[in-house]
């Protein structure tokens, strides 16, 4: 069964186009990475995927809901970790997530903002203003942001980036604790070996295109993985 699915997807802005006729279907439960130079579109389509950029054309369907038809529905429905943490800097990390947590009706939120704190590792930060955490915490918190609701999708635009080794080992886990509940992830990464390390499918874009699609089970090795990409894309992710 597709969670997602993309038909004749095309994003312009002005005369630039970034994405150009994708049609795609990613199944429940599917661990999804994909890779592709800086511009091939790759962020573009996650905030379509996500509600925060229209589409100028095509389809796009989320868990049975059209994202232009149902942005609020499909909001509840999934999860976003990328470059911009979506915190506000004068709430206290507890305040952030309460407002969250409010927003996406979550039942009994207070014992499941404090979980998602502990589970990210910042219990002992919970009262503190966001303004005063690092770059890595805030990504914490993000990511803490992220998984409050129980989102059936989760979106990773470039995930690990301002995390150190602790942090991204337990996003790690938080991805693969997704698999026991049949969660979709689609996850943007210029990592080509993690990628093949987490994913059960891989998928290369290039000029607002799909380029490559296969599934991890199909590749022996990172170095042939690595070759394919270079020899699609002509360089190195």
């Amino acid at each position: 069964m597709a969670l997602v699915s993309i038909e004749h997807l095309n994003k312009s802005f002005g005369r630039f186009t970034a994405l150009t006729d994708l049609s795609l279907e990613v199944a429940e439960g599917e661990l999804l990475t994909i890779f592709g130079p800086n511009g091939a579109g790759k962020t573009t389509l996650l905030k379509i995927l996500s509600t925060l950029v229209s589409s100028t054309s095509g389809r796009v369907v989320v868990d049975g809901f059209d994202v232009r038809k149902k942005p609020v529905e499909v909001r509840r429905r999934i999860g976003v970790i990328s470059h911009d943490t979506y915190l506000y800097r004068d709430l206290t990390a507890v305040e952030n997530l309460v407002f969250y947590a409010r927003m996406y009706g979550v039942s009994d939120f207070e014992e499941r903002v404090h979980e998602v704190i502990r589970e990210v590792g910042l219990r002992y930060r919970e009262n503190d203003r966001v303004a005063t955490f690092s770059r890595g915490m805030k990504q914490r918190l993000s990511i803490a942001r992220a998984i409050l609701h129980d989102p059936k999708i989760l979106l990773l635009d470039e995930p690990y980036t301002g995390l150190d080794r602790h942090a991204s080992n337990i996003l790690d886990g938080i991805i693969q604790e997704f698999d026991s509940k049949h969660a979709t992830r689609i996850i943007v990464s210029h990592d080509l070996e993690h990628g093949l390390k987490v994913s059960n499918r891989l998928l290369i874009m290039k000029n607002g295109g799909f380029v490559h699609d296969v599934k991890r089970s199909e590749i022996e090795s990172v170095e042939e993985y690595q070759d394919i990409y270079e020899e699609l894309v002509g360089g190195r992710s």
